[in-house]
């Protein structure tokens, strides 16, 4: 950047402070801009740098610093009386040893100096110089400004340019300090915002540079020093540029003013470049990605931006394939523009999807990838666009201005475009908008992109984690259920955490919640299988300690990356009691009906599973009618850097709360325990209102080995039946019942048999024997002896199952109850 130093005010420090006063004259000194990269190279030669030092750009750049910065010489002869007319400053040439030191990275603070030194085909140029080292990720080290004096005198002979002399002092000495820490990257070589950020701090706490006219007397070095003639200059540049853009040849002596006018366009889009890309991709969220993408063009670049994204990205599906052609869907999901409130929002709708035919602009940029440019929309290109708008006329919208149409792209895929357009009365779009278009539409695509796949992502996730978790029926024999999963705050919706419910035999219900250490897929596998491990061996009917010692076998034989924490009950609401073993799980919350008291339960803890090795233990707990269970992962009360103990008193306090219905008692838990901020984990929580079940609605039989006893069952189904008012159920109880009970005479090595009904929210029939070999349902031939009849079980009942017991196995049906009229 060729970048000019400016004079501000000079500024007396100390006692008796003096009050800024402007300056006798602004002066005009070129500034010189070099950087010096880490290899001590030049990575940045400013066309100062070219005027001051003698070399191009093309020459310096890439080449030693010392070799093109002279830094070393020998005093040359003179006749001066004083050797050192500048004071501190010698009259050596060269730069200095200072720089020498700087250049060779030996000096870790700033170094300032004034020498005279020798130019090729120039008379000895008196030169000022400051030179900062820089710090941080980036290759640069090394910051060199420096700047010719002669110029000073040319421009006021008042000026005692003898006596100036380069200094650092704090920018908030100064008048308006505000504005010369933000100015002061227009300085600095064209670079990122967030490179040019880093370099400004570190000027600004090394010290700003100035010039020191006396100890009291400071001038800082801004951008408009130079530019002492701001008006005139400013005239020069304005009929440079009517002469550029007529095409004529530039009047004697505007060739800089040319020269500046473009770099200041390059410079002007790359700062509105960088602005746009701190302005996008702030979020993963893909509508907000898209609402930043369309304001941040409108209205510095374009006067309408209309986003178009392809159906797939939309819809945040996988990535979209293959050249879109006339069939392919574009919704369109943002419209941003300056005009009156409304004007476009009933002709072109955000939300609506449609194609685009061949012969539009629209479709050539999404096919070919470019950019498209219509400097000015005729009333024929007018027509055709608006053909495809149906009944909405756009033609008053779109006539007369000038448009660019620009894809979104990423990995060479055609994402989207977007229709830029701008008013008649404004500079139409040219090629150097194109260029800048199709870059802000290759940042933006990549934007989009990212959050596109993260969308996409996160869906994936959600639904694997929602396949994984079980669609709990809200009620359960002699008990109801609600669930909750929240996935974790900070990382991403896939987790270990589950909970599960199983029906066992004996109108009993097992309740399970389990957390496998860790997130992401991985975890979430592992808590698949140890879900599906569970599901298995409840369905055996294992008692609580032994399950959770399977389950630890089963991890061990998985491998020892994992391990998991898993709280198993099995509630028996004929009993009235909780059978409960712990794996390294938090306790679970038992809430009494009869007074509204929540406790802790005290179980053995147990080691978590994967441990490998470890006895577990189940305990018996007596619940009443009305009861509730809260089990839960510990993801709902551990927040980070506070103890786990404050979470579960606020559990046992919020599961103690009166709620109308088990829904809004999960709610109430949640919200006393996930507003306390910090959480990271995921969480599972399953509430259980322990309901029992009625000794009156159960009915039991010992039946002895004597055929006869088929008959005996059929009639005890069929009195209990109608006792119970459920004389629509009774032939199929009947015939079903007698199924079971000649299948378990049959199998059975001499022990009595067990029939009982359950009514609850279904019918259940439930046959016991001291066989342990489980029925399986058979594929029986036209004549086959046996074989029937549990074809006739499967085909009758709404459900049937198996499972073993201690004693033998038990063969169970259900039947739906008739509704009540």
């Amino acid at each position: 950047m060729d970048s000019g130093t400016g004079t501000g005010a000079p500024h007396s420090r100390g006692a008796g402070e003096s009050v800024p006063a402007e300056p006798a004259a602004a002066g005009r000194i070129p500034l010189a801009v070099v950087v010096v990269d880490r290899e001590g190279l030049v990575s940045h030669w400013s066309r100062g740098a070219r005027r001051l030092f003698g070399a191009s750009k093309e020459e310096a750049l890439g080449r030693p610093a010392a070799d093109l910065l002279p830094v070393s010489g020998v005093l040359p002869d003179t006749d001066d009386e004083d050797p050192t007319p500048y004071g501190a400053f010698t009259a050596y040439d060269g730069l200095g040893p200072d720089l020498e030191s700087s250049l060779d990275g030996r000096l870790s603070y700033p170094a300032a100096g004034r020498a005279r030194l020798t130019v090729p085909d120039r008379d000895r140029v008196d030169v000022l110089w400051w030179a900062y080292p820089l710090v941080g990720p980036g290759h640069e080290r090394l910051l060199v400004l420096a700047a010719d004096t002669d110029v000073l005198r040319q421009e006021d002979d008042d000026v005692a340019v003898e006596r100036i002399a380069p200094a650092f002092a704090l920018h908030t000495d100064f008048p308006g300090a505000e504005e010369l820490a933000r100015r002061l990257p227009e300085i600095l070589p064209s670079m990122s915002v967030g490179e040019s950020a880093r370099i400004v701090a570190q000027i600004l706490e090394l010290g700003y540079p100035v010039l020191e006219f006396s100890q009291n007397d400071l001038i800082p070095v801004t951008p408009d020093w130079g530019v002492p003639r701001r008006a005139e200059r400013k005239a020069r540049r304005e009929r440079a540029a009517r002469a550029v853009q007529a095409g004529e040849p530039l009047p004697e002596g505007h060739q800089d003013e040319a020269e500046d006018l473009e770099y200041a366009a390059v410079r002007e889009r790359l700062e509105f470049l960088n602005e746009v890309s701190g302005r996008i991709g702030t979020s993963l969220d893909l509508s907000r990605t898209i609402i930043e993408v369309s304001k941040a063009v409108v209205p510095r670049f374009t006067d309408v931006a209309g986003t178009y994204l392809r159906e797939q990205v939309v819809a945040g599906e996988g990535f979209p394939e293959g050249v879109p052609d006339t069939t392919t869907m574009w919704h369109r999901v943002a419209l941003e523009h300056t005009d009156e409130p409304g004007r476009w929002d009933d002709v072109v709708p955000v939300g609506e999807a449609m194609p685009f035919p061949a012969h539009t602009p629209f479709f050539q940029c999404m096919t070919s990838g470019q950019p498209v440019l219509v400097p000015r929309i005729s009333e024929q290109m007018g027509h055709m666009i608006a053909s495809q708008f149906e009944k909405r006329d756009i033609r008053p919208l779109i006539t007369g201005r000038s448009m660019l149409v620009v894809p979104l792209k990423a990995r060479n895929v055609v994402l989207g475009f977007m229709i830029l357009l701008r008013h008649p009365e404004r500079v139409e779009f040219n090629d150097m908008d194109r260029v800048t278009g199709a870059e802000l539409a290759a940042r933006a695509g990549l934007v989009l992109d990212n959050a596109r796949m993260y969308t996409y992502q996160e869906s994936v996730a959600e639904t694997l984690q929602d396949s994984m978790l079980p669609q709990i029926p809200p009620r359960m024999a002699g008990c109801d259920i609600a669930t909750r999963y929240l996935p974790g705050t900070l990382l991403g919706r896939v987790g270990g955490d589950w909970f599960d419910s199983v029906k066992l035999p004996g109108a009993r219900t097992a309740l399970v919640v389990g957390d496998v250490m860790g997130h992401g897929l991985n975890s979430a596998a592992m808590m698949g299988q140890l879900r599906t491990a569970v599901q298995t061996m409840a369905a055996l009917d294992l008692p609580p300690a032994q399950l959770l010692r399977n389950l630890d076998d089963l991890a061990q034989r998985l491998g020892d990356t994992y391990l998991a924490t898993c709280l198993y009950a099995v509630y028996d609401p004929i009993a009235g009691e909780l059978h409960i073993a712990n794996a390294g799980h938090i306790p679970p919350v038992l809430v009494r009906a009869e007074d509204g008291r929540s406790e802790l339960l005290d179980l053995p803890t147990g080691a978590p599973i994967g441990v490998g090795g470890v006895p577990f233990k189940a305990v018996h707990v007596r619940v009443e009618p009305g009861d509730r269970l809260v089990m839960c992962t510990d993801g709902l009360v551990e927040v980070r850097g506070e103890d786990i103990g404050v979470g579960l008193a606020t559990l046992c306090e919020s599961a103690a709360h009166p709620a109308a219905s088990m829904d809004d008692a999960c709610d109430t838990i949640i919200r006393a325990l996930n507003t306390r901020g910090g959480r990271k984990d995921d969480v599972a929580l399953l509430l259980a209102r322990l309901n029992g079940i009625e000794p009156d609605d159960v009915a039991e039989w010992r039946l002895t080995l004597d055929p006869a006893e088929v008959g005996r069952a059929r009639a005890v189904v069929r009195e209990q039946l109608y006792d119970w008012g459920l004389e629509r159920l009774v032939d199929t109880a009947q015939l079903l019942v007698s199924e079971l009970v000649t299948n378990a005479l049959r199998h059975s090595h001499g022990r009595p048999l067990v029939l009982r009904l359950v009514r609850g929210e279904t019918l259940v029939c439930e046959v016991d024997d001291d066989d342990h070999v489980l029925p399986t349902l058979l594929d029986s031939e036209p004549l086959a002896e046996f074989g029937r009849g549990l074809r006739v079980v499967s085909t009758l009942a709404r459900e049937w199952g198996t499972s073993r017991t201690g004693a033998g196995k038990t063969v169970w049906f259900e039947l739906t109850l008739p509704r009540r009229r």
